[in-house]
Order: structure tokens, then sequence, then C-alpha cells
């Protein structure tokens, strides 16, 4: 039975800090590795983005764009890996997909703000999938497969109202 005044760490698993400047038998004294002299050598550097009063580069440059701020960020599936899903059996081709029978299945790790179906890869199952939104090849590649595809994304005149 060990004793609390016994217990250690195993050999080699921790390491003791490096103690900078702290003389030349200690691989790290004199400068402490910062190399020589000057603004860098000391401490509380503001350097970077500095042009000794010029007006930096980063606020010379024109903002472009915009971030939306209440963005949908959506989980993205393909074709193939539908496919591929069904094809080990994972997925059920003659249950309906949705967002929560995708994620069971480990396609998606999770739904976010709803499921975008795209169109890369072919589909040769007939399923029948709910998604926020389907690109126009996505489909047409699973209508021709004799499935159908359901989209949750309200309509654009609901949106603005």
């Amino acid at each position: 039975m060990t004793k609390l005044n016994e217990i250690a760490p195993r050999p080699g698993s921790t390491k003791n800090r490096m103690r900078i400047g702290r003389g030349p038998g200690s691989g790290k004294g004199k400068t402490g590795g910062r190399g020589v002299k000057g603004q860098k050598a000391r401490t509380g550097v503001a350097i970077n983005g500095f042009e000794g009063g010029q007006m930096p580069l980063h606020m010379r440059m024109p903002k472009r764009g915009f971030n939306k701020p209440n963005a949908k960020e959506f989980a993205e599936v393909n074709l193939w890996r539908l496919e591929q899903a069904i094809a080990v059996g994972k997925l059920d081709a003659a249950q309906p997909i949705d967002a929560a029978a995708l994620i069971k299945a480990g396609v998606l790790r999770r739904a976010k703000d709803g499921v975008r179906l795209l169109g890369k890869g072919e589909i040769t199952s007939r399923i029948d999938i709910t998604v926020y939104a389907a690109t126009a090849s996505a489909r047409a590649a699973v209508e021709k497969a004799g499935g159908s595809v359901t989209t949750t994304k309200p309509a654009a005149a609901e949106a603005e109202a």
C-alpha cells in the first residue's frame, strides 16, 4: 500500500521548466534567448504592424465585404456520401431520410441550422429525403433514381413578411 507522502510521478514523465537569464551555465543565460539589444530584447514589445508613425498597411487597405451576423450555417452532404452509407447498410433507403437519420448513421456529426444536399457523385438507390435545401443537380439526380426530395426551407415571400 503506497502512502500519500510516497506518491511521485512516473520517472521521465515530468520536466522542470527552463529558468532563463540565470547565468551562462544554464544554457539560456545573459540575453535569455532574446538575441541582443534593441526594442525586441525588452519586455512589452508592440512592434508588429507599427510603421514608425506612418499609417500602417492594414489601415491603408480598403475595407471590403460583409459578414452577416445571423448567417445560417449548414451541414452539407453529397450524393456519393448517401450512396456509400446505403451500400454499407448504415442508412436504410426504404425508410424516409432526414437529419436525425443521417446523424444516427454517422453521415453527419450535427445538423447545425439544417442540412443541404449537394449534387457531387451519383445515387442509384431510390430514397425519400427531407433536407433544408438541395441543389438543382442533387434534386434532379434523386428524382432520376426514382426518389423524392422535400425541402423545409421557407419560401422567400414568407421570409420577408
